[in-house]
């Protein structure tokens, strides 16, 4: 029986698997997104997550918790350069305070359409979500038909208060009705002429 044992073996040992994990979760950490096979996304998404909720806190305590878990190692670019930080570094100046009010769900799977090639297993794209407003998968607020109606409507009533300033003395229900008199005097007298 597997009571309580969480997790897939991925045909590796534990220290394997640790060495396996912290690798591919710094590489996701450098460059927001790597390539994989579905089974290995799907343990690591957890692994990272937790490293993110962790680097969320910012404390002293958090950042040695995420050191002892995660290789702190130098970032390099595409030339080769050493850059100024490290990945702990990135975590916790640039990603988490990117999702400071996200509770949870850093993280997303994207299936490939392709195999690999040797033994044709599934691959994924796991990426770092963006902020809100920002990728592909972002869902723009009020999405429902009902709020993009009421989001209309506010739009209009604003745009038709700015358009028409009132003037204190006068009440709008004259103004509207003399300037309604006006424009069908002037248009009569065009019609008649067309005809």
């Amino acid at each position: 029986m597997r009571h309580r044992v969480d997790g897939k073996k991925l045909n590796r040992t534990t220290s394997h698997r640790k060495a396996l994990w912290r690798n591919m979760a710094a590489a996701l950490l450098q460059h927001g997104a790597i390539r994989t096979t579905e089974p290995k996304a799907k343990q690591l998404r957890r692994f990272v997550e937790k490293l993110i909720t962790t680097a969320k806190r910012g404390t002293l305590h958090a950042r040695r918790q995420v050191i002892a878990t995660l290789v702190d190692r130098d970032i390099f670019d595409d030339e080769g350069q050493k850059l100024d930080q490290t990945i702990v570094q990135k975590l916790f100046n640039e990603i988490a305070p990117r999702y400071a009010d996200r509770p949870g769900g850093y993280t997303r799977i994207i299936h490939l359409a392709e195999r690999r090639i040797g033994d044709a297993s599934k691959q994924v794209l796991l990426q770092l979500v963006e902020e809100e407003g920002v990728g592909p998968a972002a869902k723009p607020s009020g999405t429902s038909r009902r709020k993009k109606q009421a989001e209309k409507r506010r739009q209009a009533a604003s745009a038709v208060a700015v358009a028409e300033p009132q003037a204190p003395d006068q009440p709008p229900a004259d103004d509207a009705v003399e300037a309604d008199e006006a424009s069908e005097a002037t248009d009569a007298p065009d019609q008649q002429k067309e005809d």
